[in-house]
């Protein structure tokens, strides 16, 4: 689907204006999906969003006249928050306007509908901050709607990097795996440029280097469809200072860490699932 044939100019309301809301909203702007115009964002302390009204951003405190004057939802608020604001906008949702999208960590589609009641297309979607700058990977769920309001849904986040159905099942698995994966990913930044100062580079260089090094090996991937091994073997030559390193690293618990990392977060999204009920 081509980008012209998605956008349709239609009006977007993002419901919280905090880190994931204003990354979706940068991203929408760097794409040029809609224009900032065709934005308003939501937050109690609106202040905090002069910036995005700087660039033409309709910024509010008032959810539910958001919501009546767009066509597409997105909810970006904290767990904790999502069933006071479905039920202050409920009332202004309308199944023949209106297409809800929910960023919101470990709730559910079942949930999310006992609340608004009225039955409206609804979508669970698990982008990740790089949907700022073009690069997220964002997973996306459906209870109710038709192949083409998910080719629409796929269509706005593929505006921003990458974007799958998935089964809504998988979503708590696609969180920690996409979303929490940005953080360890940056960890693992953070680790080996601290390893590149003591073996000799300034702090700004050895940054530089590990985080192209990190976009070069996921390109890698990407385009190749390889195994991460198939391009480790490359690079692990006999008795090398590579597969000396890698050994080193695995005696310390370096994958088995990682693992019980995406296992410990994985875990702690049943928590907030369970706080809603």
């Amino acid at each position: 689907m081509s980008k012209e044939s998605v956008q349709k100019k239609q009006k977007i309301a993002v419901i919280g204006g905090g880190n994931l809301g204003r990354s979706i909203i940068e991203g929408l702007l760097k794409s040029n999906y809609v224009k900032p115009s065709d934005i308003t964002v939501t937050r109690r302390r609106v202040e905090a969003l002069q910036d995005l009204a700087a660039e033409g951003v309709n910024t509010s405190k008032d959810n539910a006249k958001a919501v009546g004057e767009s066509e597409v939802i997105i909810l970006a608020i904290k767990p904790k928050q999502i069933k006071h604001v479905l039920e202050e906008i409920q009332h202004e949702i309308n199944p023949e306007k209106h297409l809800l999208i929910s960023v919101v960590t470990g709730i559910g589609l079942k949930e999310i509908q006992s609340v608004i009641g009225v039955k409206v297309p609804l979508f669970r979607a698990m982008p990740n901050t790089a949907i700022a700058i073009g690069e997220s990977m964002t997973c996306i769920s459906t209870n109710n709607a038709g192949e083409n309001l998910q080719q629409k849904v796929l269509g706005l986040f593929d505006q921003m990097g990458k974007s799958v159905m998935i089964d809504e099942n998988l979503m708590a698995a696609a969180t920690v795996l996409g979303a929490c994966g940005i953080a360890y990913a940056l960890r693992f930044i953070r680790a080996a440029s601290q390893g590149g100062i003591e073996i000799g580079f300034n702090s700004e260089l050895s940054q530089l280097i590990a985080a192209q090094t990190v976009k070069g090996a996921s390109s890698l991937l990407i385009q190749s469809g390889h195994h991460p091994e198939y391009e480790i073997d490359k690079v692990t030559t006999p008795q090398g200072c590579t597969i000396a390193g890698l050994n080193e690293m695995e005696h310390q618990g370096f994958s088995s860490s990682l693992i019980k990392g995406v296992l410990t977060s994985y875990n702690q999204i049943a928590s907030i699932a369970k706080d809603f009920e």
